[in-house]
């Protein structure tokens, strides 16, 4: 696929290590890997980490631990190298030092108070951008455009200066980023004329709001990255939600896989208005990539829950089998630990009020000793135990007994399981197998009439 107008496309992200990565931050790193990845180009990462009291590894780990979990791969940058590196800023002392020389041999800089300030000369700045279009910024006024300072009188760098000389070292030829940095694009712009540089090509996204209209801050839930896969998201549905902010495919699909996006994805239709955030549509999307997933990746997914709570299990292909059939009922993998836990240990919890409705009686007075007893002398008797045996031994147990087959149903479930929901009934005990099966049947027995 060629690249625009011939160009070879070098996008980029550089966040700040602030100790999480905002799902703004996330959206942003997205698009600009999903429009490198459309052109055959290149996506960078690159740390902003001139503030010295954020600059631990720990807020560094955090951001590279995101992206990782998304899947955004990065062509440069830390971990990977590059021919621009390095690719922290803290490490490039002596490149802004350079370009700061060649401002001040062109006449451009001037002190004050200790500060290095850059000399505007005060012009109309417009810009063509790629989402909100045709812009003209009127910088003739110091009283609304004041001089930007480069350099605090401390030594450290503003954002402005080394934002623009990153781009311009690390051939940048998109900055893809959200529209609250669209006020800060026409001083850049005026740097880049001082420095004798190219602008590169500049698109600003919407911003990602609350659903009241509200700026999402970080301790908004759901605004924290690292949430999601502490909760048992995966990594596909979220990536597919931020997909969906500001952008879509234009044929009411929600669900769009990664590939897709690619080939479909332009930056002139992204949405000029702001997006809405909802996470309740991010968690019904969860719940259907969930349902969706190969048994292969969902497994993959599941077992460090499951290795978090404590849980083993005898071999791979008896927790495929087990996954499989909790598969439907599972919105959040962080819930995965308590409907499995029947399958491979006897210790699991009886829910109270479970026990007490289907166990202990019901509308009648009877408990549900005298049916868990029958469905147990029918079990037994049977030559093949598979769900469909079971299911049909069960029904006939009901006909026997004149009652519904829910009547059998659901203290069976909690006998077995300790619970009134779960995956399908017959297909839990063909798992469990007879022993195991009349073993808690006749524990719910006792239960019954404890």
């Amino acid at each position: 696929m060629n690249s625009p107008i011939g160009m070879s496309v070098r996008t980029r992200f550089a966040p700040s290590p602030t100790g999480l990565l905002h799902v703004g931050g996330a959206r942003t790193a997205l698009f600009n890997w999903i429009y490198a990845r459309k052109h055959a180009g290149v996506f960078v990462l690159r740390v902003e980490d001139t503030d010295h009291s954020r600059n631990t590894q720990e807020a560094r780990q955090v951001i590279l631990d995101g992206l990782h979990w998304l899947g955004l791969d990065w062509d440069e940058g830390p971990q990977k190298g590059g021919s621009f590196g390095p690719y922290y800023q803290s490490e490039r002392n002596h490149i802004y030092e350079e370009y700061l020389s060649r401002l001040e041999k062109g006449g451009h800089l001037y002190e004050d108070h200790g500060a290095i300030r850059f000399r505007s000369p005060r012009e109309k700045v417009i810009l063509q951008d790629e989402i909100c279009g045709r812009i003209e910024f009127d910088l003739t006024n110091p009283g609304t455009h004041p001089d930007i300072t480069l350099r605090r009188p401390d030594g450290s760098w503003i954002f402005h200066f080394v934002n623009v000389v990153d781009d311009i070292e690390m051939k940048i030829s998109h900055v893809i980023r959200g529209e609250d940095h669209l006020s800060n694009t026409p001083k850049h712009i005026e740097l880049y004329k001082a420095l004798g540089a190219e602008p590169p090509r500049f698109a600003h996204m919407p911003l990602i709001l609350n659903r009241d209209g509200s700026k999402m801050s970080k301790r908004d839930e759901g605004a924290a990255l690292g949430s999601y896969p502490e909760q048992g998201y995966a990594p596909e549905a979220v990536r597919n939600y931020l997909c969906l902010l500001g952008w879509s495919p234009k044929d009411n699909r929600e669900m769009i896989s990664i590939s897709e996006v690619i080939a479909l994805f332009e930056l002139n239709q992204i949405n000029r208005r702001n997006a809405a955030f909802d996470l309740a549509k991010c968690f019904w999307l969860n719940g259907q990539y969930l349902l969706q997933m190969d048994l292969a990746r969902y497994t993959e997914l599941a077992i460090p829950f499951l290795e978090k709570a404590g849980i083993s299990w005898p071999s791979y292909e008896s927790l495929e089998q087990v996954l499989a059939i909790v598969k439907p009922k599972l919105k959040l993998l962080r819930d995965l630990p308590e409907w499995v836990i029947p399958f491979f240990t006897e210790e699991f919890p009886y829910d109270k009020e479970s026990v007490a409705k289907s166990l202990q009686g019901n509308d009648r007075g009877e408990s549900g000793s005298a049916r868990l007893e029958a469905l147990s002398t029918a079990f037994a008797e049977l030559p093949l135990w598979n769900a469909s045996a079971l299911e049909t031994s069960l029904k006939e147990t009901a006909i026997k007994l004149g009652v519904k087959t829910g009547e059998l149903v659901h203290p069976a479930r909690v006998a077995a399981s300790g619970r009134s929901v779960g995956p399908g009934l017959y297909e839990m005990l063909e798992i469990l197998g007879p022993e195991r099966t009349l073993i808690r049947f006749a524990a719910g027995a006792i239960k019954a009439i404890a």
